[in-house]
């Protein structure tokens, strides 16, 4: 068996034609600037291969699904083993999808409260149970000693007499039934519930077989009546006693059939919530989405949709005001609630209405009925319109809200009745992993339940301890996946792989310390090292100093970037790329070069922003104030509430009051000395096209500026063509075989899309025709061919495309193509081409930059240069605001405010805040402990 990965001749991307030899069992960190090559190596080349390998081994029927996988660009593979890619794609945007049921533990929990779960009645807050026919007769018996106990079936209208049944009560000395509640004489005729009566027959029978019980008579008649199949309620001086093969309430109609894992199932029927079908929250109209402005009366137009007062909706609302003595001329904050209440809601009156009154003064319409109310209109028509026009209008003004009837459970009240230790099964699920398993630790069972619930219990508690160990303990199992991170997707799905325990594997990783706090870096590296203890290869796509000091080899690939990277600079240890000369990432590990430290901090002497009360998710009702016309940056362990304070609370916030929107935000009490700012601006990782069509030209506008440039050619003129003929979105120049996009979607059902070159223009997008104008020399596709530093260069004489050009440069794109596909950008990638199309917009003092770890993907040396770009903007007197792990950036802030001191719900706090020196001398901040170490040695 071969030792090492043997990778020959790899030619993919900008890879120059190299070899890499990789011992296996080993734990590999691939390194070098963005662009360099590094992705095209672990990911484009190993893995492709690996998955391509294993593909061809597959039956050809199966083949026939997945279709042929294209071979990298590389001469050989020797050793490969069976690939895992762990990436940063977010795990599902299902809104089903949780991080329970994507690590599997909520199908263990699910498990877990069949098996040993207690139903409790939610009315009664009683512990129901169930008997067999055996423990229901010996308990009636032993109950009702020296009475006599006349047993009957509960009829609930359904067919079929059993005459049999009724004789053979007569003949034992049973005179009286209970029916539908009714004591009635056992000569009546009764229709019995056929498919019930096993149970109530069966109890009779056993009755009958005990010894002197076929002759006895006793004092008092007593009755016992069938609820439900396998139900029986006996009356034992004058009290109600239930006996039930089912788990089943003596007071009420409540009763659950026999407890399996599907019950507990919010993706199927029998678990999930009846209104909300599971999903824990509907699309309501949103009441301060459709009156945004509270001053403005109805009649000044105060309801969206309503402000038109000669239509006949309109008229209807004058008529119920009339009706109800309501005045409509008064601001909508000063009327009183149960009278807006009517207007939005409804009537429970009918009235009559008249309405299009003609010249005549006869009615067009006239009806009477009640008012149905603004709020429960839009509702209805959401529901039953054609128009996507007025479904899209309707949906602006509508909010998920939790769903009345669960409450957000998802599940219905059957399956939420079963307890464990007081907890329903989402009551666990909104607990945070770390105290999760402080649950599961504590939890006292008797000895029969501890002997069934034994290796689930494991189960579970070893996954949860897996999310702990990758840094995901504030988690909790209820979270949307689609509300994750890309690191914290990427982590998740490693943690699920540790569960799996798997030898003799492949992983490649990019990156899983992204969105890490330095603190909870060894937890991850140790958890790295074990996978491959137990006998896997990982290859790490990273940047992180301790990563590549705890790996067996780091293979740096560079020099720089784009047509300038592709080569192995240095393959080796972290001791022996201290001392290499060549490698750039070598220099920034061993300080030979660095991210300097500001000689000077900026002043904090223009205002602040005051965030008061902010309580979003687990923020514990700060108070933050955030210096006007600085470098903010805030940081904090994962899971502290960063996110919360600025995504949720101010950038939310303050968008609401700039831009007079009515959206979502967190919640807090409010948001003060803001009224000078014009613009805010959240730069986010979101992607920046969802289609192969958009990519950065189109992205940044310079796309614009090419196809002006093409029009102007002499060929283009001599041929007519305008600038629309450059396009590959409208018809005319674009290849119309795939319409422009230079690719064509296959769709795989049940796998992802898969997109394919056209076999027409072989993706270059245009018509032949088009193609033949060429600029310098080149085509209009030969220049989305170009990478931006190369565009850069070419465009140097046009000095508005130039410019675009050059800030994508400058934020550390310029190894990407201007093409290239906005599917095929990483969130960071996507984040800092949104960065550049907002600098070469005026930048001024009243605008606020938000951004969202900006480094991720970077390494040091594009991290300087990104920071160079944020000064820029800082020294044009804007406010910028940065969420951030990276100690580089954190030590050029002006300010910081670090929150925590934990994760979920031990953080939410700020633990200290000021210029970086003042944050590093705090005694109990994580941050502050490993940027005083950084200080010390920049």
């Amino acid at each position: 068996m071969l030792q090492d990965i043997f990778v020959k001749g790899a030619k993919e991307n900008n890879l120059k034609n190299i070899d890499v030899r990789i011992p296996k069992n080993s734990f590999i960190v691939m390194t070098g600037l963005s662009g360099s090559g590094k992705s095209s190596l672990a990911f484009d080349t190993i893995y492709q291969e690996g998955q391509r390998r294993y593909v061809e081994s597959l039956s050809a029927y199966a083949r026939q699904f997945l279709g042929n996988m294209e071979k990298p660009k590389v001469e050989s593979i020797e050793g490969l083993s069976p690939a895992i890619s762990i990436d940063q794609k977010t795990t599902s945007n299902n809104p089903r999808s949780t991080v329970g049921t994507v690590t599997e533990i909520y199908d263990y929990l699910r498990l877990l409260f069949a098996r040993i779960g207690k139903p409790v009645c939610p009315t009664h807050n009683i512990q129901i149970s169930s008997q067999s026919v055996e423990e229901m007769t010996d308990r009636i018996l032993t109950s009702a000693s020296g009475r006599l106990i006349i047993l009957a079936p509960l009829v609930k209208e359904k067919k079929g007499t059993h005459k049999k049944l009724i004789e053979d009560l007569k003949k034992e000395g049973y005179v009286r039934l209970r029916v539908n509640g009714e004591i009635i004489d056992i000569d009546d005729e009764i229709n019995l519930e056929k498919n019930k009566r096993h149970t109530i027959q069966a109890v009779i029978d056993r009755l009958k077989m005990r010894k002197g019980i076929r002759s006895r008579l006793f004092d008092s008649l007593e009755t016992a009546s069938l609820l439900g199949e396998g139900k029986v309620v006996v009356l034992i001086d004058g009290k109600e006693h239930l006996y039930s093969e089912h788990y089943s309430c003596p007071h009420c109609d409540f009763s659950i059939g026999d407890l399996e894992p599907r019950l507990f199932s919010f993706n199927a029927p029998n678990g999930a919530c009846e209104i909300c079908h599971g999903l824990g929250h509907s699309k309501r109209v949103d009441k301060d989405l459709l009156i945004p402005d509270k001053s403005l009366s109805i009649v000044d137009g105060a309801i969206k949709g309503w402000q038109n007062t000669s239509t006949l909706a309109f008229q209807m609302i004058r008529q119920v005001a009339d009706y109800y003595n309501i005045d409509l001329k008064i601001p909508i904050k000063d009327l009183k609630t149960k009278d807006l209440n009517i207007i939005l809601y409804g009537s429970k009156d009918k009235i009559e209405f008249k309405l299009g009154k003609n010249k005549k003064g006869t009615y067009k319409h006239t009806s009477t009925k009640k008012y149905e109310g603004v709020i429960n209109n839009l509702e209805r028509r959401y529901m039953e319109t054609s128009s996507r026009f007025m479904r899209g209008w309707i949906e602006k003004l509508m909010a998920e809200i939790p769903c009345e009837k669960c409450n957000g459970k998802k599940l219905n009240d059957k399956a939420l009745s079963v307890k464990i230790d007081g907890l329903d099964i989402i009551d666990v699920t909104t607990k945070s992993v770390a105290n999760a398993l402080d649950f599961f630790d504590q939890l006292k069972l008797n000895k029969t339940d501890k002997k069934i619930a034994e290796m689930v219990l494991k189960e579970v508690k070893e996954r949860l301890k897996f999310l702990e160990n990758v840094g995901l303990e504030y988690l909790t199992l209820s979270r949307q996946a689609a509300t994750l991170s890309g690191g914290e997707s990427q982590r998740i799905r490693l943690a699920t792989q540790i569960g799996s325990q798997l030898t003799g594997v492949l992983y490649v990783l990019d990156e899983p310390t992204i969105g890490l706090h330095q603190r909870d870096n060894k937890r991850l590296i140790k958890t790295l090292k074990h996978m491959r203890d137990i006998g896997n290869t990982l290859i790490v796509v990273e940047h992180d100093e301790e990563t590549m000091k705890a790996a067996d080899q780091i293979i740096d690939i560079g020099p720089k970037a784009g047509l300038y990277g592709g080569t192995v600079t240095f393959q080796g240890t972290y001791d022996e790329i201290l001392k290499d000369t060549k490698s750039i990432t070598g220099k920034y590990l061993s300080g030979v070069l660095k991210v300097p430290v500001p000689a000077k901090r900026r002043e904090l002497g223009n205002g602040f922003i005051k965030l008061n009360g902010a309580r979003q998710n687990n923020l514990k009702n700060i108070n933050v104030e955030i210096p006007k016309g600085v470098l903010n940056v805030i940081t904090g362990v994962s899971g502290s509430g960063k996110s919360s304070l600025v995504n949720e609370c101010l950038y939310k916030g303050l968008s609401n009051m700039i831009y007079r929107k009515k959206r979502k935000q967190g919640e807090f009490d409010s948001l003060k000395n803001v009224k000078h700012f014009e613009k805010i601006i959240n730069i986010d990782q979101s992607p920046i096209g969802r289609t192969p069509r958009s990519n950065p030209a189109t992205y940044t506008k310079v796309f614009d500026d090419i196809r002006d440039i093409f029009a102007k050619t002499n060929e283009a003129k001599l041929r007519g063509y305008k600038k629309g003929r450059f396009s590959f979105n409208v018809k005319g120049g674009r290849c119309e075989a795939c319409s422009g996009g230079g690719v064509n979607k296959i769709e795989m059902h049940f796998l992802p899309d898969v997109y394919v070159p056209c076999e027409v223009c072989h993706g270059t997008r245009y018509n032949s025709e088009t193609l033949e104008v060429k600029y310098k020399g080149k085509n209009i596709s030969d220049v989305l061919n170009m990478t931006i530093d190369e565009a850069s260069e070419f465009f140097k004489n046009i000095p508005k495309a130039k410019r675009k050009l050059d800030t994508l440069v400058n934020v550390g794109l310029g190894y990407l193509k201007i093409g290239q596909q906005a599917t095929t950008l990483s969130g960071g990638e996507a984040q800092r081409v949104k960065l550049a199309s907002e600098l070469h917009k005026r930048i001024t003092k009243d605008t606020l930059y938000i951004l969202d770890e900006p480094t991720t993907g970077l390494h040091s040396d594009d991290v300087k240069r990104l920071l160079k770009v944020i000064g820029f903007i800082v020294d044009k007197g804007a406010t910028v605001v940065i969420i951030e792990h990276n100690l580089d950036v954190i030590k050029v802030a002006d300010h910081i405010i670090d929150l925590g001191p934990e994760g979920g719900d031990k953080g939410g706090e700020i633990v200290t805040s000021g210029t970086p020196e003042e944050v590093a001398k705090h005694p109990t901040s994580y941050t502050g402990k490993y940027l005083k170490h950084v200080l010390e040695v920049s």
